[in-house]
């Protein structure tokens, strides 16, 4: 059997290259034997973190890798949930991630929950006017209230002259006015007939 004339240099390459091969399998375990990729959940992941010797640094960097390769959390009961902030509502769901089948949920209970805020948004729109409207009439409510208005036409008629009301010729009945305007009638006649006697007297030399 060959041999190396120094055996002495052999045994200690080969501890050599045992230590390195020791101190790799060892970073490798601190770097990556907790990584995210072997947690299977959320919460473990999470311990993994801070089960390392890590800086405050890196532990944050692993924690949000931990958050973005996990969106459920466990239930207490079991089971896990997501939350979807764009609807702030828990959905549960049967793993750490969820399903394409359970995507599909939530995005349809997404859709419903536009639907209702548009909804909500067309509500308030209308009681606000509605309210606007009732603030309106109450102002014009609580104002003095004016002079009435007098509309005059454009084209005034002129006023007609009245026909003269002839006194009746005859009176017949027995009031009192017709009494005196028949004793009026009647003193004008006597003096009318005394001043046509008197020339007629003069004329004939009468005294």
């Amino acid at each position: 059997m060959y041999r190396l004339p120094n055996g002495g240099v052999e045994k200690r390459l080969v501890a050599s290259v045992a230590l390195a091969l020791f101190a790799l399998v060892a970073l490798w375990l601190r770097f990556y034997g907790s990584s995210p990729l072997l947690a299977r959940d959320f919460e473990e992941c999470i311990e993994q973190v801070q089960a390392t010797l890590s800086t405050d640094d890196e532990r944050g960097a692993r924690m949000a890798d931990c958050n973005v390769k996990f969106a459920g959390r466990r239930k207490p009961g079991g089971g896990y949930s997501y939350y979807d902030f764009m609807q702030d509502r828990n959905f549960d769901i049967a793993g750490p991630n969820p399903t394409e089948e359970e995507r599909k949920q939530i995005d349809h209970a997404y859709m419903g929950f536009l639907d209702a805020q548009r909804r909500e948004a067309v509500s308030a729109e209308l009681a606000r006017r509605q309210n606007e409207q009732i603030r309106a009439d109450l102002e014009r409510a609580r104002q003095p209230v004016g002079p009435p208005m007098v509309l005059t036409p454009a084209n005034v008629p002129l006023p007609t002259a009245r026909p003269p009301q002839v006194k009746s010729a005859r009176c017949e009945d027995g009031s009192l006015s017709c009494g005196w305007e028949k004793f009026s009638a009647v003193v004008k006649n006597a003096f009318a007939s005394s001043s046509r006697t008197k020339p007629q007297a003069a004329d004939r030399g009468e005294p």
